[in-house]
């Protein structure tokens, strides 16, 4: 029998594959196709203070491996989230991690106070301070002492609540972004966010999205998602949460081995809705194929050539 649980600081998941926020919706979407139950846990979509209308269509465009978004947040808002949402997130068997994303630090730390105080029954709160389709977003987390703050303010008014800082790509050193979410006080960082990207219509001489940039993910990111990992789980500093192009057990355990405790699936929810609960049932098989019995035993077993 293999172990599959794994914990990230305070946060304990009964096996490492959840599904990414913004692509499950608030779960109740996939209940008919998905069987909540064999997930590690569930991330429902990022809410704002205040509700969103998001970005002017269009706002998703495939592209060549990928897709680029910039939907802008479209949600009805924290209060929505606790009053109607939360009542039945709170039903499933797996752990449920909320989302949120202010648009200054105060409302991130209020926004975080508000949850902590109203969300019974969430495992952890993710902090998304790396959206690229909302103005600010971004600017969060390409600022090590911006990141750390944020994190270090939600964490004194969450003592108890697992906190996991959501992080860009978009920056030249992602490991001092991801030091600093440690010396905040997240249990885990997950990286990444989505590149920031654009398409264009030649033709007609436009932009294709209404944003006119959007944020791309799916399979083309996958290797840059993993460099990106790798380089963080090298500081030792905090665990990871992997995202950006997993889509087939082989990406898990890409993932795994370069030093993610946990991933996060994405993109293939939305051409494949039941990749996650596929990959959750397949894992123990790859993870025993390396000679462990327990998934936390291949975390970071990567082997560099000297």
């Amino acid at each position: 029998m293999v172990d599959l649980s794994v914990s990230l600081g305070r946060l304990r998941l009964h096996n490492p594959i959840l599904v990414a926020s913004g692509t499950f919706g608030y779960a109740k979407e996939m209940a008919p196709l998905v069987d909540f139950a064999k997930l590690g846990g569930v991330i429902p979509k990022t809410v704002t203070a205040a509700p969103r209308a998001g970005n002017r269509p269009p706002r998703t465009v495939e592209t060549a491996s990928g897709m680029l978004n910039a939907i802008g947040l479209d949600n009805d808002g924290l209060e929505h989230f606790l009053a109607h949402h939360l009542p039945y997130l709170r039903t499933l068997p797996t752990a449920v991690i909320g989302n949120i994303a202010g648009k200054t630090e105060d409302e991130f730390v209020q926004m975080a106070a508000r949850v902590h105080a109203a969300g019974h029954g969430l495992a952890g709160l993710e902090l998304n301070l790396s959206c690229p389709n909302v103005s600010g977003g971004l600017d969060f987390a390409t600022d090590p002492d911006v990141t750390r703050r944020i994190v270090r303010r939600c964490r004194d008014v969450c003592p108890d609540l697992p906190l996991v800082a959501k992080l860009t790509p978009n920056v030249t050193d992602i490991q001092r972004i991801a030091a600093a979410a440690a010396d905040g006080g997240a249990d885990a960082v997950s990286a990444v966010n989505t590149f920031v990207g654009m398409a264009v219509d030649w033709r007609r001489r436009r932009p294709v999205l209404g944003n006119v940039t959007g944020g791309l993910s799916g399979p083309a990111i996958k290797p840059l998602a993993l460099r990106a990992v790798w380089r963080i789980a090298q500081l030792r500093a905090v665990p990871v949460i992997g995202v950006g192009g997993i889509g087939t057990l082989d990406d898990v355990m890409d993932f795994l081995v370069a030093g993610a405790s946990a991933v996060q699936i994405g993109t293939a929810n939305f051409y494949d809705p039941t990749a996650s609960v596929r990959i959750a049932a397949a894992l123990p098989g790859a993870v025993a194929a390396l000679g462990a019995d327990r998934v936390a035993a291949v975390v970071g077993t990567l082997t560099i050539p000297s």
